[in-house]
């Protein structure tokens, strides 16, 4: 059993932040919560999101997992007004997702959860260096470095005490410091990492430029980035492979 009210911009905020990466997934229904966790087709991209019951107007479920086309689900949500609410249930006998907002009624097929890719485990990573970040930040540093380059190097000089960003193109650079002014926090280490800059693009489309986020950063490691939304009621964790530089 599974039955929500939610709105249509909780929900949608969800949605974005797991579709940046994969086109379907499991949703764990949960007493406390709604949980996802997936990762791309190369295995590079990782997210793990969760949900929380308070975020919803309404939750009821006794437990279990639903398989649903991401681009689907998103579509339908998509055609709410900022904050519809989105009443949710499911069929139990033909495992069915009946949605309906503003006397619209959809009804979804949901995917055989055994078909989609296994969820992944999060590693636990010791990272040298934590940065929180403002998601403008973020968004003023991936677009400057797609002006030049499609790869970006994340790292900070603990003895600055400065984030840094740098992408080499062909002919054109860009280089970006931020002090521990001009950071929400600092907590620096040796760090230096490069990333595929699609990945991180699609990411930051998932991140409001008003949010606050963490960035766990390491030498040659991956990026761990968290943010919350839905007023902290939920939480994304990205998690991101680099591209290990030849000596």
């Amino acid at each position: 059993m599974f039955k929500a009210i939610v709105s249509a911009d909780t929900l949608g905020a969800a949605l974005d932040s797991v579709g940046v990466l994969v086109d379907e997934c499991k949703i764990r229904l949960e007493d406390e919560a709604l949980t996802i966790r997936a990762v791309d087709p190369a295995n590079v991209g990782m997210v793990d999101l969760e949900l929380s019951a308070n975020a919803f107007e309404s939750y009821e479920t006794d437990g279990g997992v639903i398989g649903v086309n991401l681009d689907r689900l998103d579509d339908i949500v998509g055609m709410a007004d900022s904050g519809q609410l989105v009443h949710l249930e499911l069929d139990e006998e033909t495992r069915k997702l009946h949605i309906s907002l503003d006397g619209l009624e959809y009804t979804l097929a949901l995917i055989d959860p055994d078909s989609i890719r296994q969820e992944p485990d999060l590693p636990d990573l010791d990272l040298a260096s934590e940065v929180v970040i403002e998601g403008a930040d973020i968004d003023r540093s991936v677009t400057a470095a797609d002006m030049v380059s499609d790869h970006i190097a994340l790292g900070v000089d603990p003895d600055a005490e400065q984030f840094y960003v740098d992408a080499e193109g062909d002919t054109d650079d860009v280089h970006l410091e931020l002090g521990r002014e001009d950071l929400i926090d600092l907590t620096p280490g040796e760090a230096r990492s490069l990333f595929s800059l699609d990945y991180l693009k699609d990411m930051n489309k998932a991140i409001d430029t008003d949010a606050e986020v963490t960035m766990e950063l390491g030498e040659e490691f991956p990026i761990k980035m968290h943010f919350g939304f839905a007023e902290g009621d939920g939480h994304v964790t990205f998690m991101l492979a680099p591209r290990i530089q030849s000596e």
